[in-house]
């Protein structure tokens, strides 16, 4: 008999341990919510015509879209989205109208400029896409040793999330790559356009979910044109024994650098307070604003917590 009280009483425990869980992690969304709300609206957004940072180019920001600015970019990409930091890192970012940089389940076009030199094209029908795959692979798990020393989670690049395409009349080459971020069930994708002019090549590199896939691929039509190379810049301004002619080729771009979201925002809505004490000793840029949710509870949850275990008790 008193076995079967016991079981009753344990049951009744968990039942109400469980509940008191669910509304600490309900009051965790709603206020993480807010915080990631209250950093998007200090973002200031642009339209229309922007002149790039450098002279070297112009982007028209299409209907249903906005520009943020390089210097508000870089700290979205470091301090946001936890990215290593590095020079020339950003051009600033396309996002959709809609969405935010800390929006969970959007997306925003990363742009940059590399300086590589005259990228010679003369490869791309000779790649073989599924070799370089699996190069691609094994150098990212090589460079995990470096990442992890530096404070960073391992890389694994899962595949192709869309096969590399050159389009030789427009000088365009894009493609996707499916990118795990540690032990994350929740993959990243990262979508590359690569515009070819005279002394590199324009970057915007789309950061999102692998559930954004769908809605990238067919936003990408409606932004492979909205940069452009200035006159005396472009692919067809080449100088030969002028200008310098990068290392790179086409396969050279594809295998290049990979800058992702970390993604922490999009997954953190889904748990409860044992991710935002993760957060706290990893990311010193979110202290203020986690402390003062963390703090204005504490008591709370202490109280909740007392009220399971004397009912443990009974």
């Amino acid at each position: 008999m008193k076995k079967i009280l016991f079981f009753f009483c344990f049951v009744l425990f968990l039942h109400d341990a469980i509940k008191a869980q669910d509304s600490i992690t309900e009051e965790l969304s709603e206020d993480m919510s807010a915080i990631f709300d209250s950093i998007d609206q200090t973002m200031v957004y642009q339209h229309g015509k922007i002149n790039l940072p450098g002279g070297f180019a112009t982007m028209d920001v299409p209907a249903g879209y906005k520009y943020l600015d390089a210097p508000q970019a870089e700290k979205v990409l470091v301090e946001y989205w936890g990215n290593p930091q590095y020079d020339n890192m950003t051009l600033g970012m396309l996002l959709p109208e809609a969405g935010g940089v800390m929006s969970a389940g959007g997306y925003a076009f990363n742009l940059e400029f590399d300086e590589m030199g005259f990228v010679k094209d003369d490869d791309a029908d000779d790649i073989d896409y599924d070799d370089l795959l699996k190069d691609l692979q094994k150098e990212m798990v090589e460079g995990n040793e470096t990442r992890i020393a530096d404070g960073y989670e391992p890389i694994e690049f899962v595949g192709w999330a869309s096969a590399p395409f050159y389009d030789k009349d427009r000088k365009i080459l894009h493609w996707a790559k499916e990118i795990k971020f540690g032990e994350s069930d929740d993959h990243t994708l990262n979508y590359n356009i690569r515009v070819l002019g005279r002394k590199g090549v324009l970057i915007l590199n789309a950061i999102a979910s692998m559930n954004e896939l769908q809605a990238v691929k067919a936003d990408v039509p409606k932004v492979l044109d909205v940069v452009k190379f200035t006159p005396g810049n472009t692919y067809a301004d080449f100088k030969p024994g002028v200008d310098n002619v990068a290392a790179w080729t086409i396969g050279g771009l594809v295998a290049g650098k990979v800058l992702a979201k970390v993604g922490f925002f999009g997954i953190l809505l889904k748990f409860g307070k044992v991710i935002i004490l993760a957060l706290i000793g990893g990311f010193a840029v979110f202290k203020k604003y986690i402390m003062a949710w963390f703090n204005g509870r504490k008591k709370k949850e202490n109280d909740i917590t007392q009220e399971v275990s004397e009912q443990d008790l009974v």
